[in-house]
């Protein structure tokens, strides 16, 4: 395995330790998902990120059971999808995405849209709060969740969620969001952290990029790092997938992050959580 730094590490509100960069998973086949997660591994990734929708638990389950390396070094995240809300359901979907990963514990598990036209996100959260309790998953939250919905899920519940993961990137900031999770002690997580391949052209972080010898991928991720976020890019090419963990030698100064900050436009690549059933 790789001797490449390890990512530094952010303390989640229950004190466990998730790392700041890890490896996400959507939309790689499960067939490719096995080489993919080995080479993140091998790259020195020890977060990866994975969701029953993408149908890809058993290739994450394969390439971490082969990889030799100790249970307690991986940080392994999966999320409960739509159709499986409820009390009941989220408990049976729990079961079915630990059985593909072939795991006996997850290290945190979020809901993973609000869906709120189902209207069953809070049924939901009780679920997880119960296997959080049974520790059978070591950290509880959410994905694309707004302030509403937190508002909504934490009144009268035990846990406040340990992390929202959602669409971040330097054209879409969530600066109400983030303060929101910053005022309750609920860590960002960034996904499609490079707004899928978007902001990448941009003269200001091609500048940055050049300025240090590193891709404008680099760049942008060093961004998220430096933020604070949590961070977890894909790819399937080796080489990338090594380039995106390679930014612990650099860092941006003060004026560049303020550069790339400057790209936020609203720019969205998936849904909106209101609108997502």
């Amino acid at each position: 395995m790789s001797t490449t730094p390890a990512a530094p590490a952010v303390a989640l509100n229950n004190g466990v330790e998730i790392p700041q960069l890890g490896f996400g998973v959507f939309q790689v086949p499960d067939d490719e998902t096995t080489a993919a997660v080995t080479a993140a591994l091998e790259a020195g990734y020890r977060s990866i990120d994975t969701a029953a929708i993408y149908g890809n638990e058993t290739g994450v389950g394969r390439a971490l059971a082969a990889s030799g390396l100790p249970r307690e070094e991986l940080f392994v995240t999966t999320k409960l999808w739509n159709a499986d809300q409820g009390y009941d359901s989220a408990l049976r979907a729990f079961d079915d995405s630990l059985a593909k990963l072939g795991l006996d514990h997850v290290d945190l598990y979020l809901i993973h849209w609000p869906a709120p036209a189902r209207d069953l996100y809070r049924d939901s959260w009780r679920a997880l709060e119960r296997l959080a309790g049974e520790g059978r998953v070591r950290a509880v939250g959410v994905s694309n969740f707004q302030p509403a919905h937190l508002r909504r899920l934490m009144d009268g519940t035990a846990l406040t969620p340990a992390v929202n993961q959602v669409e971040l990137h330097p054209g879409l900031q969530q600066t109400e969001l983030r303060a929101f999770h910053a005022a309750h002690g609920i860590a960002t997580e960034a996904w499609s952290p490079l707004a899928q391949g978007a902001v990448l052209g941009d003269p200001a972080v091609a500048a940055v990029a050049s300025r240090y010898g590193k891709s404008p991928a680099q760049v942008v991720i060093r961004w998220h790092l430096q933020l604070g976020n949590v961070v977890i890019p894909k790819s399937v090419t080796p080489a990338r997938i090594r380039e995106n963990f390679d930014v612990f030698d650099f860092a941006l100064t003060d004026e560049e992050m303020r550069a790339v900050a400057a790209l936020d436009r609203g720019l969205r690549t998936g849904p909106h959580p209101d609108e997502l059933d």
